[in-house]
């Protein structure tokens, strides 16, 4: 990561930690996550972006969704263009249960000069559809059937959101 990226980064996870405090002052319960690694991964169960985040983050996402407290009905993608083309692409992707007043904070950075990055989204504008997948970070990105299989999934029906709009046009 160039220290472009790093000041980039630190300054979404800043941001990041700043409208959740936001959401808290509003009542909400918000959930702030420190991804260690994001990859793509293209595999039989699943394909998208791995978010390989520490096991207490894990643990604390798996439970508000596998218990069913929390349905994730609305999300909101800040995208932030990179200042030039080689640079890594940032966004906060925010995951929403307007019901329960529960968001869930997923920082996001990714390099459309990797082809595996380049090949997932092209995947995901044909079929409209972006999963953004919640894992241990030992198993981010795994390839193989064999690797640890948790994971907790949104869908995002609009992959450009995550895109520059050149991208989407190149493509």
């Amino acid at each position: 990561m160039t220290t472009d990226d790093a000041s980039r980064w630190t300054e979404l996870l800043e941001d990041a930690a700043a409208i959740a405090e936001e959401f808290r002052d509003n009542g909400w319960d918000a959930v702030v996550l420190e991804p260690e690694v994001v990859a793509p991964v293209d595999r039989e169960d699943r394909a998208g972006l791995d978010v390989g985040v520490s096991g207490e983050e894990y643990a604390l996402v798996e439970s508000l969704i596998a218990r069913g407290d929390v349905t994730v009905s609305a999300a909101d993608v800040y995208y932030r263009p990179p200042e030039s083309d080689d640079e890594a692409r940032i966004a906060l992707v925010v995951e929403r249960d307007e019901d329960t007043e529960t968001s869930v904070f997923v920082p996001l950075r990714y390099d459309l000069e990797d082809e595996a990055t380049r090949s997932m989204f092209e995947a995901a504008l044909a079929s409209k559809e972006v999963f953004v997948h919640v894992t241990p970070a030992e198993a981010a990105g795994a390839t193989t059937d064999d690797e640890p299989g948790n994971w907790v999934s949104f869908s995002h029906d609009d992959p450009s959101l995550f895109l520059e709009e050149a991208d989407v046009r190149n493509w």
